[in-house]
């Protein structure tokens, strides 16, 4: 699976301190009656290594309400394994996030499709965990396609992805990169607004393709929360929070520096979930904020630092 990492040079980003250190936490320890939303643990973003197994545990033992599922691992569980893992999920009354995609759609052709053949096992594994939910990120240029040429491959490509995970009842998320510094970083400019974004779930024509809905790029593109009320809660397979540092230019910011929820208020974090409330959204909400004191922390500090920071953002809802 190719991750944005490898997409954006990783840099040290500073204020981590600032961004749990106070705050109206206590408000946001169960999950408020006014949303339906869950917290989210996925370790990969915040530099945690873990398993399967140990994500569960960690995201039991620090307050997440929900955690990415590993598709290849799932897959590969026999009936009496994977019974005892939905247990252990269910116990630790947590649900599913969402899934990774597995499939490189970005390269060429044979690339893609021998990740294509792979799909099909993996969705099935995903389905048999009670996973509903799959999302990628779409690159927002390219150095030889035009807008036009990408838009085709993309909804071939992509069709195919969302008819295999449809088959298993799947739903496929695709998150729009709206950071500035990315869109000029190659020669022709691709999707990177929500409005283009919907218009490739809508091109793909599945019935079951959304958007990832990143605060950082739904400000970064000039989105508004407007824009959020126009949606329906179908229309959204996952949402990332983030925040940026302080400083900095709106155009001049850089993909890979930014900050925990609410560490700064660079991004007006209050109408971005309002308005997901108001709509109804009842999906997953990770952090992913690319943060290098973050990732060199250990598991404990980096999950308690992260959960910390978005139920400081929940509770300013309403």
């Amino acid at each position: 699976m190719m991750n944005r990492r490898s997409f954006v040079a990783k840099t040290t980003l500073t204020g981590l301190a600032a961004t749990v250190a106070s705050g109206p936490l206590a408000m946001a320890q169960s999950r408020s009656v006014k949303r339906k939303m869950t917290i989210n643990l996925v370790c990969g973003a915040i530099g945690v290594k873990a398993s399967q197994e140990r994500a569960i545990e960690l995201a039991h033992e620090y307050g997440f309400e929900s955690v990415e599922a590993h598709g290849p691992y799932l897959s590969s569980l026999g009936t009496k394994e994977m019974q005892s893992l939905k247990k252990d999920v269910r116990s630790k009354n947590l649900v599913w996030g969402t899934s990774g995609l597995t499939v490189d759609f970005r390269k060429d052709r044979e690339t893609f499709e021998n990740g294509l053949k792979e799909l099909p096992q993996i969705a099935s594994g995903l389905r048999r965990a009670g996973v509903k939910r799959v999302s990628t990120w779409l690159r927002p240029c390219h150095n030889d396609l035009t807008y036009n040429q990408n838009f085709k491959q993309h909804t071939e490509r992509l069709r195919a992805v969302a008819s295999i995970l449809g088959d298993q009842g799947l739903r496929f998320g695709m998150e729009y990169v709206g950071t500035t510094t990315l869109l000029v970083s190659m020669k022709y400019p691709f999707v990177h607004t929500m409005a283009e974004a919907l218009e490739l779930a809508n091109a793909i024509g599945t019935g079951n393709v959304g958007i990832v809905l990143d605060s950082w790029h739904w400000w970064q593109a000039g989105d508004s929360v407007a824009d959020i009320e126009k949606l329906k809660n179908s229309d959204i397979v996952l949402v990332d929070l983030n925040d940026a540092p302080t400083g900095v230019e709106k155009q001049q910011q850089m993909d890979n520096r930014r900050e925990l929820p609410v560490a700064t208020g660079v991004i007006e974090v209050k109408g971005f979930l309002d308005a997901l409330v108001k709509i109804g959204y009842d999906g997953p909400v990770r952090a992913e904020p690319f943060n290098q004191p973050l990732r060199n922390l250990d598991d404990a500090p980096a999950c308690k630092a992260t959960v910390d920071s978005i139920k400081k953002a929940f509770a300013m809802i309403g």
